[in-house]
């Protein structure tokens, strides 16, 4: 199984650009696993991540042909758009939230045992995480988009749980970024999934986080 230590923000980040800055010195893991060869398109992907007293950071590192954001509200399909995913499940449970972005921070999350019964995160919720994207463009020759996008995740968004401090806890996990609707679809993870078809919602392929 693939493994992944996360380590614990220093106290003295206040802001979420200094967190964000602070996120570019870490590890950077990559997202690149490709595993339906009829979408072999596969964006140069990877992120990194963190966690404080009460709040999991992520930043994804994006460099794709095109993107987009048609999605403006939470809860809207922002898989269709250019989007990066994390799903975690907590305490070796059956149940997994997917917590899922586009590039301008618009997100979508959920929580259940698979992907046809998820219960959807509260608008209210959702609100509460803080997000900054930044998307530049090499050209229109070039044809290459970078976007970074930098979230911070409350543990109070994981409504369906009362967590305290995650440190030396151990939870399953994955990273995607797809494109459902753009020119060129694509579905990449960060672990590998045995299945005929694009399936995000496979947590038997989780890989483990260590908070330490």
């Amino acid at each position: 199984m693939k493994k992944i230590n996360i380590s614990l923000l220093p106290e003295h980040l206040i802001t979420l650009k200094e967190t964000s800055n602070y996120l570019d010195t870490l590890e950077k893991n990559e997202i690149k696993e490709v595993s339906w060869q009829e979408y072999p398109y596969s964006p140069n992907t990877s992120f990194s991540v963190a966690y404080t007293k009460n709040a999991i950071a992520l930043k994804y590192y994006v460099q794709e042909k095109a993107i987009k954001a048609l999605n403006i509200y939470s809860n809207q399909p922002v898989y269709e758009d250019s989007c990066v995913e994390f799903f975690i499940a907590f305490n070796d449970e059956l149940e997994y939230y997917n917590i899922e972005f586009n590039c301008t921070g618009t997100c979508c999350a959920g929580f259940g045992k698979e992907k046809n019964s998820r219960k959807k995160i509260s608008d209210r919720n959702i609100e509460k995480i803080r997000h900054e994207t930044w998307i530049r463009s090499k050209g229109i020759l070039e044809g290459d988009i970078y976007w970074e996008l930098t979230v911070l995740i409350p543990l109070s968004v994981f409504q369906f749980h009362t967590l305290g401090n995650l440190l030396n806890s151990k939870c399953k996990v994955n990273f995607y970024k797809c494109g459902d609707h753009l020119p060129e679809p694509h579905f990449l993870s960060w672990t590998r999934i045995n299945n005929p078809t694009p399936n995000f919602h496979m947590p038997e392929y989780f890989g483990l986080a260590h908070f330490n």
